[in-house]
C-alpha cells in the first residue's frame, strides 16, 4: 500500500486500517519463490534495458551493480517475456499501436495546399521535366497524340446511305475511328488525372521527395519505380516508398555495425570514442595532405634537384588521385571488402563494377579465357582502371586467361 493510501485510511482485501502495519522500502522481492532480485534493483533493470535496447546484456550487466549478463538475461526472460511471473504486471494487448510506438503514416502532407502552381516558360528544363504539364491552366500545353483529332475531323454522319453496298462496312469503319478518338481522350485523362492524383504539380515537392531517399533507395531506382504510380493511388506508393527507404535505413544501420565490428569495436559504450578517433584522424590527414601540396612545408623540396619533381610548381608530373568514397553509392552493399577496395582504389562506382564483372564474367564463358585486349575493347574505359579489375577477377578465378 503506497503511502497516500495509507494515510487516508484505505482498506485492501483482509488487511483493515487498525491493523499492524510494517513500513517496508524498496528492498523487498516481488516474486514468492525466493528470488534474489529486490524491487529496486526490478525497476533499475527496466530503466536499463529500455536504454540500452533489448539483447545488449553486455551494457545491461556493466550497469547493473552485482549481476552478470547471463543473469539480466535470464531473469528478463523468465519474468517478463516468457513466464511473467511478477504479479500485477499489465497485460498490453497488441495492437499497431503498441508494437510500433505510434500509428504508423506513410507520409506527411497539408490538407490545405496553399502553394501557387509553377508556371515555367514553354522549351525551358523544368517545364520539359513536367512533360508539358501547364499546373496554372490545368492541361497539357501538347495533349497526349495531339493529333487524335484528325481521325474524326473529316468523318460525316451521312456518308453512307442505307441503300449502299458498302453501308455496313463504311459504318464500322466510322465507328472504328470513333472509338479510336475515344480511346485518344481517355488516354489523356488518365495521364492527366495522374499527374494531379500524385501532386506532380507541386514540382519543387518532388524534387525534395526524391532527394529524400538519396542515401537509401537512391535516386536511380527511385526513378525508375515512378512507373508504379500508374497503377496505385498516392497513399499507396508513398507507403511502398516509405517501405523501401525503412528497408535502406536498417541496411545502413548493419553497415555502420558491420564497420565497428571490423574496426574490433564489441560494446556500444566503444563507438563515441571511435568516432571521435576517426574524426580527428580524418582532420589530421586533411591538414597532412594540405602540408604536403605545399612545396614551402614538404620535406620534398630539401631533396636534391630533380629527385622530387613532384614537388616543383609547374611539374608537369600527374598526380596520383586520391582513393573513391564509395559507401552509400549504388550497389555498395552488394560488394565484398576486397570488392570495396578495389573500387575505392581504381575510382569505380560500385554499380559499374558489377557490370563490368558480370560483362567479363560472361564472356569468358563463351571462349573458354578472357585476354586482357579483350576487356578493354568490352569495358571501354581507362586501362588502368580494366587492368586492375582485370587482374582482380584472375586472381579471384573468375576468370581465365588465354593458353600459352
Amino acid at each position: 500500500m503506497c503511502p497516500s493510501c495509507f494515510a487516508n485510511g484505505c482498506e485492501i482485501n483482509e488487511h483493515k486500517n487498525d491493523h499492524d502495519y510494517v513500513i517496508i522500502k524498496n528492498d523487498f522481492p516481488l516474486t514468492n519463490n525466493n528470488s534474489s532480485w529486490i524491487a529496486k534493483q526490478e525497476l533499475e533493470l527496466l530503466n536499463i534495458v529500455e536504454q540500452c535496447g533489448f539483447g545488449n546484456w553486455t551494457d545491461v550487466a556493466r550497469r547493473m551493480q552485482g549481476k552478470s549478463a547471463e543473469e539480466c538475461k535470464t531473469h528478463y526472460l523468465q519474468n517478463y517475456i516468457d513466464g511473467q511471473a511478477l504479479p500485477d504486471l499489465p497485460k498490453i494487448k497488441e495492437t499497431r499501436a503498441s508494437l510500433f510506438g505510434c500509428e504508423i503514416i506513410p507520409y506527411m502532407y497539408k490538407l490545405h495546399d496553399v502553394e501557387e502552381p509553377p508556371r515555367f516558360d514553354t522549351n525551358t528544363i523544368n517545364a520539359k521535366l513536367l512533360a508539358g504539364y501547364n499546373a496554372a491552366r490545368s492541361s497539357f500545353d501538347v495533349n497526349f497524340d495531339n493529333d487524335a483529332e484528325l481521325l474524326v475531323c473529316d468523318l460525316e454522319y451521312d456518308e453512307f446511305q442505307p441503300h449502299d453496298n458498302e453501308h455496313e462496312l463504311g459504318r464500322a469503319l466510322q465507328a472504328a475511328l470513333a472509338q479510336a478518338y475515344n480511346n485518344r481522350l481517355k488516354e489523356r485523362a488518365r495521364r492527366r488525372g495522374i499527374i494531379r492524383k500524385h501532386g506532380l504539380i507541386a514540382f519543387r515537392r518532388v524534387i525534395s521527395w526524391i532527394q529524400r531517399y538519396e542515401s537509401t533507395i537512391t535516386r536511380p531506382i527511385a526513378e525508375r519505380l515512378l512507373i508504379f504510380m500508374q497503377l496505385m493511388d498516392g497513399i499507396e506508393f508513398d507507403s511502398l516508398m516509405e517501405g523501401l527507404h525503412y528497408v535502406g535505413e536498417l541496411k545502413n544501420r548493419i553497415n555502420k555495425l558491420l564497420e565497428f565490428r571490423q574496426n574490433g569495436l564489441k560494446y556500444f559504450h566503444s563507438v563515441p570514442m571511435f568516432q571521435n578517433l576517426s574524426k580527428l584522424r580524418q582532420e589530421s590527414e586533411r591538414e597532412r595532405k594540405q602540408y604536403m601540396n605545399n612545396p614551402e612545408y614538404s620535406w620534398k623540396s630539401l631533396l636534391p634537384d630533380g629527385s622530387a619533381s613532384s614537388s616543383i610548381p609547374g611539374s608537369t608530373q600527374r598526380k596520383t588521385a586520391p582513393p573513391l568514397i564509395v559507401k552509400g553509392l549504388p550497389g555498395y552493399e552488394k560488394l565484398s571488402t576486397e570488392e570495396i577496395e578495389l573500387c575505392s582504389v581504381a575510382r569505380v562506382i560500385p554499380a559499374s563494377y558489377l557490370d563490368f564483372k558480370h560483362l567479363l564474367i560472361t564472356e569468358n564463358k563463351k571462349c573458354g579465357y578472357l585476354r586482357l585486349a579483350q576487356a578493354r575493347v568490352l569495358l571501354k574505359i581507362d586501362v588502368n582502371k580494366t587492368r586492375k579489375i582485370y587482374d582482380f577477377l584472375m586472381e579471384k578465378g573468375y576468370i581465365t586467361k588465354p593458353p600459352q
